[in-house]
């Protein structure tokens, strides 16, 4: 398991006013990423280094967006202020997290500005729905440098995590592969004061460490 990346909700005023908002704070451009047409939501994208990326996501007014886990939380965040929504970790085979979550992967898919279309599987946007601690699992079906990290070059690295929440239950959950995808950054587990799932996060730019 890799951590892949990592989903933030458009807040009130919508998407490119939030993504405004993370660029001036991280000195970086996002990039058009396009609409998830089974999810009923779009996003747009800031490579990271180390194969992993930031999402921000809006809700679109698309029946999509009322039946699918994924477009059910984004809706909920953002009308709750917007943030950190979740995190994801990849795999390259998924029969072992469909084995211990006990359902099937659904497909999903998102078609860039460039024509390209993003295909994958996914599994846990129920869970995560539940329990904003537990990421969701990606399987990526597309060539490695169609990843979205690899969008463009990028100076920015994500260092660190304070999630609210216990890593004993991603590992009840997951196992510990799921732990051992976040050892390569900083994560800080903190009691959760209210609702468990990431607090911030922190990434090391050119112009130094800043904290989201």
């Amino acid at each position: 398991m890799h951590l892949d990346h990592l989903s933030y909700a458009a807040g009130p005023a919508g998407l490119d006013a939030t993504v405004a908002e993370l660029s001036a704070a991280l000195g970086a451009t996002f990039l058009d990423g396009g609409a998830h047409p089974r999810f009923g939501t779009r996003n747009m994208v800031l490579p990271l280094r180390n194969r992993q990326y930031v999402e921000v996501v809006e809700v679109l007014d698309h029946p999509a967006a009322d039946k699918a886990a994924f477009g059910q939380v984004v809706r909920q965040r953002s009308e709750a202020g917007g943030g950190w929504m979740a995190w994801c970790v990849s795999v390259d085979d998924m029969t072992e997290v469909e084995r211990r979550i006990g359902r099937h992967a659904v497909p999903g898919n998102r078609r860039r500005p460039d024509g390209f279309n993003l295909e994958w599987r996914q599994i846990g946007t129920s869970g995560m729905k539940a329990d904003p601690q537990l990421p969701y699992v990606t399987c990526w079906d597309v060539p490695p440098e169609e990843h979205p990290s690899q969008m463009a070059p990028s100076e920015i690295a994500l260092t660190a995590i304070e999630m609210a929440g216990s890593p004993h239950r991603l590992s009840d959950w997951l196992g510990e592969p799921a732990v051992d995808a976040l050892e390569e950054i900083a994560v800080e587990w903190v009691a959760p004061h209210g609702l468990p799932g990431i607090m911030s996060v922190s990434f090391e730019t050119p112009n130094g460490v800043v904290r989201i």
